[in-house]
């Protein structure tokens, strides 16, 4: 109990830190004194702010150690028997848990941005501070008023309720906390890049020190996508990476916005050119990751990852959100006036800047169907109380024919010169490898039977990308970042394209005894055995799949059965392979005789792992390159 007082108390002194903040950062600004160095009192605050609300996060971590039931949150999502290492990460693993968990990484940033921000003008910084200030407010009040991590319930339970048993997993443990950092860090660019919208300090200069933040933000979202994505594939059971499950969705929306800044920022640090651009980018990436905390938090979407159904809650953050999003926009219509654009400094067609432009065209039509196909339903069933589903039919419709000239136009726009290019830059090589790209594609094409040419095109486009990074990446050490970023991203969409088309299916209903041949392989159902687990009794089945050659091999999928709260899941066995995963999952019917067996051939499916991971490694590298 006494964790739980601490925990509080250090939320509401934090609260009046942030207020004093708040007023004294403008009241500085408006004072607008010519030393460039900030008031003491602005760091001592700011490390008092971040010191509480890590307090706070550590006491709400020994309540879920200590099985604390009198703690509200605790008895909610945790139980006696669940493993520490659960407990632990169960103090993130619920609505008021991940809220504490932002507002930790709000305040750790900011002061973070405090150090790091030095030798920038005074005024930028304070306005910066003031504007962070007020969303790191409006969390404390979210979280004292709404979503109190640290609400007494008396009298005190003997027992929890435990965690949803599918939240009990390593990725999930860490995918919270990587994502968070990914979506907090977008609310420094938004409060700085509306700070330098004020004071007209848009240039070189301030590219080069935001970067960094974009960098950073764009890093941890990238790999929180990647967390979830990994999550989704063994843990839900259906074998897929990517459903466009709405809250997937979500985490990426502001990933497009952030992609089409950070290119953004790249034409502004050179050029000085683009400078709209990055405050809509900017603003848009902090206003999508808010608008993600609305749908996961307001109970207006069904999904297993959503952490709450509270309308109240829901309501606070619409408001709090529309008041951010009011106020940046009245910022700048009333300042973007005062952007001065450099004069004789134009794109032309032939540029790496040009072509930087075009595709955060693309990124941001890609970004538009995404957000219309995550928000229609929504609006539909408000409006007519009519439910449908929007699922991969519909993005592949409206995203392939726009992928295909994106993919394009990224195969050669990285080594195109800034400014001007020359028609000379059409190197042999290049036209050697779009042909060797056709020859492949039409192999492909007729080995499938696909009969769908503008499928054929993308994969004629997604070949070509890839030799294309590929010849650069080993070719050209001077941007290695960019080099093995772009090369990431060629080999993901390659990879997302073959696993799409070289992947099979067996799904039946079986009983023990039972065996079935599919594609010239018979499956076999051997036998069932039961395990008990730390909090979970498990029956384990023994599948055999013995191919044309008489190779067998063995597959122990599982089905779980939770004792808090009494849930049953299923866990798959997956047999990974350079080209292939075996994946199987067997799930137990009601009349308790027959399983529902599914077994999945999915092609190339490490290759999007270790692609992805390419994409997130080349901005690790830009951000060290550009800290040293």
């Amino acid at each position: 109990m006494i964790f739980n007082n601490i925990g509080y108390y250090s939320l509401v002194f934090g609260l009046f830190i942030s207020i004093y903040l708040l007023f004294f950062s403008f009241f500085l600004y408006i004072k607008g004194k010519s030393n460039n160095d900030l008031n003491l009192n602005i760091y001592h605050f700011s490390l008092i702010q971040l010191f509480l609300v890590i307090l706070s996060f550590i006491c709400l971590i020994l309540c879920f150690i200590l099985s604390d039931f009198s703690n509200e949150t605790v008895y909610y999502n945790s139980h006696t028997t669940k493993p520490i290492f659960y407990k632990i990460a169960g103090a993130w693993g619920n609505h008021e848990g991940s809220l504490l968990l932002w507002l930790l990484v709000l305040t750790l940033f900011i002061f973070l941005f405090i150090i790091k921000s030095k030798s920038q003008p005074k005024k930028y910084r304070l306005l910066s501070i003031f504007f962070q200030q007020i969303i790191i407010t409006g969390f404390f009040l979210f979280l004292l008023i709404t979503s109190n991590p640290f609400d007494y319930l008396f009298p005190t339970p003997k027992e929890g309720l435990g965690l949803n048993p599918i939240l009990q997993d390593p990725a999930l443990v860490i995918h919270p906390p990587i994502l968070y950092l990914g979506y907090v860090g977008s609310s420094i660019i938004f409060s700085s890049s509306l700070a330098a919208l004020i004071e007209n300090n848009l240039g070189t200069i301030w590219a080069k020190h935001i970067k960094n933040w974009v960098f950073v933000s764009w890093i941890f979202l990238t790999l929180g996508i990647l967390l979830g994505s990994i999550w989704a594939y063994y843990e839900l059971g259906w074998g897929g990476f990517w459903f466009w499950d709405p809250v997937e969705n979500v985490s990426l929306m502001p990933w497009f916005s952030l992609t089409a800044l950070l290119h953004t920022i790249l034409v502004l640090e050179k050029r000085q050119l683009l400078k709209l651009w990055t405050i809509v980018l900017s603003i848009s990436t902090f206003s999508l990751s808010m608008s993600g905390t609305f749908l996961v938090r307001s109970g207006i979407l069904n999904s297993v990852h959503t952490f709450a159904s509270d309308p109240e809650r829901g309501v606070f953050i619409l408001i709090f959100l529309f008041l951010l999003i009011f106020l940046a926009i009245f910022i700048f219509f009333f300042f973007s006036k005062n952007i001065e654009q450099v004069k004789g400094r134009n794109f032309y067609w032939l540029s790496k800047d040009f072509s930087i432009l075009i595709n955060n065209w693309f990124m941001m039509y890609f970004l538009s169907v995404v957000l219309i196909g995550t928000v229609y339903p929504i609006f539909l069933e408000v409006i007519t109380s009519d439910k449908i589903s929007i699922g991969p039919p519909f993005y592949n419709k409206l995203l392939i024919p726009f992928l295909i000239p994106f993919l394009i136009i990224m195969s050669f726009g990285p080594k195109l010169k800034w400014i001007k290019d020359r028609f000379e830059m059409l190197k042999l090589y290049k036209i050697l490898f779009f042909f060797i790209s056709l020859i492949i594609s039409i192999f492909i094409y007729e080995k499938l039977g696909k009969n769908n040419l503008l499928i054929s095109i993308l994969i004629l486009a997604g070949i070509y990308l890839f030799l294309i990074s590929l010849i650069d990446f080993f070719k050209s050490k001077n941007n290695l970042s960019q080099n093995i970023s772009h090369f990431g991203f060629s080999l993901l969409i390659l990879s997302i394209i073959l696993n799409s088309f070289f992947s099979s299916e067996f799904s039946s209903n079986m009983k023990i005894g039972d065996q079935i041949e599919f594609e010239n392989k018979i499956i076999k159902f051997s036998k069932i055995e039961s395990k008990k687990g730390s909090n979970y009794n498990s029956i384990v089945a023994n599948f055999t799949i013995e191919d044309k050659n008489k190779r067998v091999t063995n597959f122990f999928p599982e089905i779980r059965i939770y004792n808090q709260p009494n849930i049953m899941t299923s866990e798959a066995d997956i047999k990974t392979s350079i080209f292939y995963d075996k994946f199987f999952v067997v799930n137990l019917l009601k009349n308790e005789t027959y399983f529902n067996v599914r077994y999945q051939v999915k092609s190339f499916m490490v290759w999007i792992w270790i692609s992805t991971l390419l994409i997130a490694l080349g901005g690790f590298i830009g951000l060290v390159k550009k800290i040293r």
